[in-house]
């Protein structure tokens, strides 16, 4: 899905509008699922000043998955939120498009998120 999140004009007097990819839940489940074939966790950290979206090596297929698939689906609908917010939707997309790394036991894939001037608004030191 595609919102509008600005108008204004050049300097020709002509529209110009911001887009931005509004993802959800599902759609950010379909990614990791079509890139890795399970339904990886995922994350987001703050560490020393950045934020991190970060793909757990747990997945939902697990028997000691510690969410249910209800509580998995909400969690990620939380996460897609966040990522829509930020305006991160279109970095988290080519990131998991482009990487050869892969979650497993005890390593994540921790994507640096670049929030630009939205930063100072999501880190309270």
């Amino acid at each position: 899905m595609i919102r509008v999140i600005n108008l204004s004009y050049d300097e020709k007097g002509s529209l110009v509008c911001g887009l931005e990819k509004i993802m959800t839940g599902q759609e950010l489940h379909t990614l990791l699922f079509s890139k890795w074939g399970r339904s990886y966790d995922i994350q987001l950290r703050k560490v020393k000043g950045k934020i991190f979206c970060q793909v757990m090596w747990k997945y939902l297929e697990q028997a000691s998955f510690p969410m249910s698939q209800t509580e998995y689906f909400n969690h990620l609908d939380v996460v897609a939120s966040y990522l829509t917010a930020w305006g991160s939707t279109e970095q988290i997309i080519t990131y998991l498009e482009q990487t050869h790394d892969r979650p497993r036991l005890g390593k994540v894939i921790g994507i640096s998120l670049d929030l630009g001037e939205k930063t100072s608004e999501w880190i309270l030191d």
